[in-house]
């Protein structure tokens, strides 16, 4: 697991400390705070690769900088290995070479970890096929760094250059799915059981049978049963199903292909593995996203059969992932970051767990900080009509200085049910009966 991140002259503050739990750690904060910059330095710690130098087709993942050029930058690390000893690192920014330095060889294993990029991309890398060898003081690459795939080669497949030979090292969730639909072994339970974890009460997601697209598309495509259908070609799904079949095919490919791997090599099976997830509540419905975390570490659990130990390290936007978690959060294992803008700079806390009880006074919390959970408009009427009980108009904008007027704004913004309506009547009423 990853213990700790340390950046120094990296990223949008001049120092930031990340120390994690060993199980599902969750970082917050507003756009452009670098919640997913956290993330693709953690899967270069972890690696010692950045996922855009693997596969330049990525769209993210780019090799981090210092933010002064003029002053020395630093990364640093520590995590325990997946022999379970723990291990520190330093790697220092070379402006000569525009590239990190440190000790070479191999990366110390800490299992296998799989990074879900925020566009639908992934990396992964599998301690029993990604490593290399040093010779002279050098790191000398004779497996492949990692596999690193765009949004399109999840489906498609990944092809790269071995000793300059195109290989396919990934035939794509298409062709793999159908392959083991027909061969009803063991991925096609493990791809089944994983799309059924990962869907919602309500709206569960079976497999259905292959399909063609059409006379001239000569490619299988997998298929779903719906409530509305019992065969939805899979690249007819909504966004939502094409991400959930997209994790859990990364997910199944990477532990099938990790194990054949260590099979074939004798070596030990990974007893860790790491899961990286940015916005990992993108694309999905309400209800879906008030399932996807504690969908993911059950299937984690039951994917490695439970004899892996899992940590999760996740962005989000989302009040109804936090919500969520309460019957699940543990403080022994979990942990909560927020990232946030004070006196000027970007600083990064932990966040003692609080349960709020619903996703509303998650909005409104610490954690997202908005003053309400309404409109603009409806927020911006009822602090009007605040400061006009309190006697306190003369900062309300001018169209929202007398009373007709903050009522007429509003019966506009708010619903007629909505609870700030009795407190501002009755105290309307009680002026009118004073007068």
């Amino acid at each position: 697991m990853l213990e700790r991140l340390e950046l120094e002259n990296v990223g949008p503050a001049p120092n930031m400390v990340l120390d994690l739990h060993s199980r599902l750690n969750l970082i917050t904060g507003d756009n452009g705070l670098g919640k997913s910059f956290l993330l693709d330095v953690a899967w270069w710690a972890l690696t010692r690769r950045w996922p855009r130098d693997v596969n330049p087709r990525l769209s993210s993942g780019y090799p981090a900088r210092p933010a002064d050029r003029s002053r020395l930058a630093k990364l640093r690390f520590a995590l325990t290995t997946d022999a379970g000893n723990s291990r520190s690192f330093e790697s220092t920014y070379s402006a000569e070479d525009e590239s990190w330095t440190g000790k070479p060889g191999r990366p110390w294993s800490p299992g296998l970890v799989i990074h879900a990029h925020a566009d639908g991309g992934f990396s992964v890398w599998d301690p029993a096929r990604n490593y290399w060898r040093t010779k002279g003081g050098i790191d000398v690459q004779d497996r492949l760094p990692g596999y690193v795939f765009s949004p399109e080669e999840v489906w498609a497949g990944l092809g790269v250059l071995i000793e300059g030979n195109p290989t396919r090292v990934c035939k794509g969730l298409l062709d793999d799915w159908s392959s083991w639909i027909r061969e009803k072994g063991e991925n096609a339970r493990r791809m089944a059981e994983v799309v059924g974890a990962l869907s919602v009460r309500g709206e569960p997601l079976e497999v259905g049978p292959i399909l063609r697209l059409s006379v001239d598309d000569a490619r299988d495509i997998p298929s779903i049963r719906t409530e509305y259908s019992d065969a939805v070609p899979i690249l007819h799904a909504s966004s939502a199903v094409r991400r959930i079949a997209g994790l859990a095919y990364m997910l199944v490919w990477s532990w099938s292909e990790h194990l054949r791997a260590a099979e074939h090599l004798r070596v030990t099976v990974a007893r860790q593995v790491i899961l990286l997830f940015d916005e990992i509540e993108a694309h999905l419905h309400p209800r879906w996203q008030r399932a996807i975390v504690p969908a993911i570490l059950k299937v984690m659990d039951r994917l490695t059969d439970r004899d892996s130990g899992v940590q999760l390290i996740a962005a989000t936007h989302s009040p109804l992932v936090l919500a969520s978690l309460e019957p699940h959060f543990d403080e022994d294992r979990d942990r909560l970051f927020h990232l946030d803008i004070r006196d000027g700079r970007v600083r990064l806390d932990i966040v003692p767990w609080a349960p709020q009880g619903d996703a509303l006074n998650w909005l409104v919390s610490d954690v997202f900080g908005l003053r309400q959970a309404r409109s603009i408009e409806a927020e911006r009427a009822i602090e009007a009509a605040q400061a006009f009980m309190r006697g306190d108009t003369h900062q309300n904008p001018e169209n929202l200085r007398e009373r007709v007027d903050i009522h007429r704004e509003l019966e506009r913004v708010l619903a007629g049910h909505d609870p700030f309506w009795p407190r501002w009547v009755v105290r309307m009423e009680r002026q009118d009966s004073e007068q």
